[in-house]
């Protein structure tokens, strides 16, 4: 990774290969999973009162050591730090715990466990999966809009047929919304809702599985289409940026080694004795 940042600065260079080293960016999720079961611990009081001031020093010696990774790769890579998203979000969530927690920033004290999140940085298939996510917003826009649609038809209809019988669920546009999306993630709807009106309304149960099997299991699985689209997208395109990077070394090889054979001709050249006049 460190490969994208070489400078013409032979230190920064080493700072870089310094940080990139595999034991160091072991070392340094090995220290992100000891801070977050750090952060568990705190939150014991029982543990807290036996052993809570080794706990914050062994939480504020880890901090410390993420401040000098940040520091070291801002002073290798300058004002480029922050081109990068990862490193932007490192630097925020690694920053909030330098601000004082009191007063009405306490809340920030609850923010730390943030850092945990730097894991996604470090691994790479997490990081992978996570960009995959991002890059299927745009795709989980339209299914987000086709499932609005849907729950504002049936809300209508809903309320329509069950509004005089069923205030408490379905009284107004809003309160059948939220029924509908409780029924959506299948949680009582059977005994709490569904029986309960086809004692009135006998043939509801159609409604009902109707929806459930448009909004649950289509769209929702429309979701999972996207998103599973999307990172086998850009692992398709991680091979072809990977296969072309092989290209351009390769190619770069045969480059090198024709220079030395002409380098070698060329010595060869002058080595020779000057023709006869």
């Amino acid at each position: 990774m460190s490969r994208f940042y070489y400078s013409d600065s032979p230190w920064k260079n080493r700072i870089e290969d310094f940080m990139d080293h595999r034991w160091v960016q072991h070392g340094l999720v090995w220290l992100i999973l000891l801070n977050a079961l750090i952060l568990g611990l705190e939150t014991n009081p029982d543990i807290m009162n036996k052993m809570g001031p080794q706990l914050l020093l062994v939480d504020h010696a880890i901090l410390w050591i993420f401040i000098a990774e940040i520091v070291l790769l801002i002073t290798a890579r300058g004002m480029g730090y922050f081109k990068d998203p990862w490193c932007v979000f490192d630097f925020i969530v690694v920053g909030i715990a330098l601000i004082p927690a009191s007063g009405s920033l306490s809340v920030l004290r609850a923010l730390r466990v943030l850092r945990v999140l730097r894991l996604i940085n470090k691994v790479e298939s997490m990081r992978k999966v996570v960009g995959g996510l991002l890059s299927a917003l745009p795709g989980l826009g339209s299914v987000f809009g086709l499932i609005t649609i849907i729950f504002y038809v049936a809300a209508v209809i809903a309320t329509n047929l069950f509004q005089h019988d069923f205030p408490q669920w379905f009284g107004d546009l809003g309160a059948s919304a939220f029924t509908l999306f409780q029924i959506m993630t299948l949680e009582g709807w059977s005994q709490e809702l569904a029986r309960p009106i086809m004692e009135v309304f006998p043939y509801a149960w159609i409604f009902f599985v109707l929806f459930i099997l448009i909004a649950t299991f289509v769209v929702f699985n429309l979701f999972i289409a996207v998103i599973v689209d999307s990172i086998t997208a850009d692992k398709e395109q991680d091979r072809k940026d990977h296969a072309q990077f092989n290209a351009i070394e390769e190619e770069l090889r045969t480059v090198h080694r024709e220079l030395s054979e002409l380098k070698h001709l060329l010595q060869q050249q002058s080595a020779l004795p000057p023709p006869r006049s």
